[in-house]
This record gives structure tokens, sequence and C-alpha cells, in this order.
């Protein structure tokens, strides 16, 4: 994973990060991430990572609408948790995650 275990840094463990690798994956890079997120109402939330300033916090159940059960659901699988888990640990990690991922507060284009 080596991009990612360095802007996590180790501290959220191998569930989260292996989970956001799979969605950095899966939608492009963090341009792709972003998009999605925007095309689903949360591009308020998304462009604060992004930018300069402080992160707006995103929530489990948001987390769930942008990215449904049918991602969610076989994602917590594969990984061993449960789909509630799972999204409770990506919303604590996600925004430092994409505001790390953009130090310049440039989106790198998806695909």
């Amino acid at each position: 994973m080596g991009l990612l275990d360095g802007v996590l840094g180790g501290v959220v463990g191998a569930v989260a990060t292996n989970a956001i690798s799979n969605l950095l994956q899966h939608h492009g890079g963090v341009g792709g991430i972003v998009q999605h997120m925007e095309k689903n109402g949360l591009g308020d939330t998304v462009k604060s990572w992004v930018g300069k300033g402080s992160n707006l916090p995103i929530s489990p159940a948001q987390l769930q609408q942008a990215f449904g059960p049918d991602k969610i659901g076989p994602l917590a699988k594969s990984l061993g948790v449960s789909p509630d888990d799972l999204l409770k640990k990506i919303a604590a990690v996600l925004p430092d995650t994409i505001d790390k991922m953009t130090p310049d507060g440039v989106v790198p284009k998806a695909g």
C-alpha cells in the first residue's frame, strides 16, 4: 500500500487502510472519490478536505449514502467487519486522508 500507509501513519489499522485503498482504487484515485462524493451531495464536505483550513466531518450515514450498501456490504465482508463498523472506521480517517493526499489543495484527475 505504500503511499496510503504513509498517509495514514499506521494509526488507524489495517481495516481502515484496506477499505480506503479499495475505495480509491475503485473510484479512480483521490479525484474519483472527490467527484463521486460531489455527485452524491457531499461537495461542501469533500471540498473542505481538499482546501486549506479545517476538515468537515463525515458521518457513517453520509458515507453509506455516498457509496451505497452494494459497495460497503461486500467490502466489509471481505475485511471481516460489519458494515456499521467499516463505515465508522472510514468516517474517522477519510477526511484527514484526502486532506493529506491533496496538500496544495489540488485534486489529482480521476482515472
